[in-house]
């Protein structure tokens, strides 16, 4: 079976299972009318004395909310003029709204760019990432990849080599692996009904000859002499050079159908392993090959990942690790670009200007407090500085430090779904 395109498997978060029992719970509770709670001893009062059970009353003005669209609609509107009190707040469309606000850190001005999308409400919308062009190694402006994909909104994503555009970390779009992890950095999944954090690692493998080789990556610069690495049409149409004493071999359907140590052309319907001979020599004859490629954590039923690092807030706590993802060249005040979820599951997108009098930029720390204060549970810093964009409705509604914003590899983007 060869899962290196798609990741097939499926997969049903926890937040959604809790959701979806609550609310059966919920349905049953009204229509019987009763609740069932069980004796307490003394020790189980003591010990659940701040516990309330729901009324029927409650429970029955939430189901209502949930199933009436215009309700729900009613409660994010009042819940965003309540928020974001003071600061200027603008429509984008129905569940999407954008917030611009001046903070200001040590008597300095911060100006702050706030996309907040509501999932439920905004239910024609849906955000994923987007790449430059139809292959990775290439760079577009923010503007032009919004324009491509036809997005309402759009951030830029995740950090790319400057020289390629080949983006720095796992990006999946459509459950496709473009690019695979780095430096076991922190990423975003995105699900059909919410959103996920963690450090993306992959677990590849090729199986031929009673054989099972390692795949240390996916179309990217190779890191160590010994890793071997898949590239598939989305890298271009040849592989890289091959390391020394290094060979490439070409697989289209399971079958190995060339072999050299010079670039190979990489296949539309299949790819180029690339790496040390003495562990794909191994291979050589098989008359089946299957490759097996897997993400940890094990996000089998995720649509979308996008990679970035560091955390700013991990299950509610901020908790900032740049030495551990190789981040520490990102430090000081700067623009800054990030993203995060609250515990309702609205999407939070932030640009913060800096390096210019009227904006200072941020810390990672400060970065991390503001997306607290904005309702995140959990967060990511992606790329800053002189990528940091947002992109509205065809305008630029920051001021990044090169007018229009820079040319870079992907971006994440809010776009209406596809009929197909």
């Amino acid at each position: 079976m060869d899962t290196l395109f798609e990741n097939k498997q499926i997969h049903l978060p926890f937040r959604t299972c809790e959701y979806v029992l609550t609310l059966s719970l919920f349905v049953t509770l009204v229509l019987t009318h009763t609740i069932f709670i069980p004796p307490l001893f003394a020790n189980d009062l003591i010990a659940n004395s701040t516990v309330t059970t729901p009324t029927l009353k409650e429970m029955s003005q939430y189901i209502k909310e949930e199933m009436n669209p215009q309700i729900r609609q009613e409660k994010f509107e009042n819940k965003i003029k309540s928020k974001y009190k003071g600061y200027v707040i603008n429509n984008v469309d129905t569940g999407i709204k954008h917030i611009k606000m001046v903070k200001y850190y040590n008597g300095k001005p911060v100006k702050i760019n706030v996309v907040e999308m509501n999932n439920k409400v905004a239910s024609n919308y849906e955000v994923k990432p987007a790449i430059a062009s139809v292959t990775l190694p290439n760079k577009r402006t923010v503007r032009n990849i919004a324009q491509r994909t036809n997005s309402i909104v759009a951030i830029n994503g995740g950090f790319f080599k400057p020289q390629t555009g080949v983006p720095l970390g796992t990006l999946m779009i459509d459950k496709k692996i473009y690019t695979g992890p780095i430096y076991d950095r922190v990423a975003l999944g995105i699900f059909k009904d919410g959103y996920d954090v963690g450090r993306v690692q992959l677990d590849g493998k090729i199986i031929g000859n009673n054989q099972e080789i390692k795949i240390d990556n996916i179309n990217q610069p190779r890191m160590l002499s010994s890793y071997i690495l898949a590239y598939t049409r989305d890298w271009g149409k040849y592989a890289p050079v091959s390391p020394q004493y290094g060979v490439q071999l070409q697989i289209v359907g399971n079958k190995i159908t060339a072999a050299s140590a010079n670039p190979l052309s990489i296949p539309e319907n299949g790819y180029v392993l690339v790496g040390p001979k003495s562990k794909l020599g191994k291979l050589f004859g098989a008359d089946y090959v299957d490759v097996e490629i897997k993400t940890n954590p094990k996000w089998e039923n995720v649509q979308h990942i996008i990679s970035g690092g560091p955390y700013l807030l991990k299950d509610n706590q901020i908790f900032i690790d740049m030495t551990a993802q190789k981040l520490q060249s990102i430090g000081g005040r700067n623009p800054r670009t990030a993203i995060g979820y609250t515990e309702d599951n609205n999407l939070i997108l932030v640009a913060v200007d800096g390096r210019e009098g009227s904006s200072v930029g941020l810390t990672l720390v400060e970065l991390a407090k503001l997306m607290k204060t904005l309702g995140c549970t959990n967060a990511i810093n992606l790329d800053g500085g002189g990528s940091t964009v947002m992109y509205i409705k065809g305008q630029i509604v920051n001021h990044p430090h090169q007018p229009g914003g820079i040319a870079l590899s992907n971006a994440l983007v809010i776009s209406k779904k596809s009929t197909n």
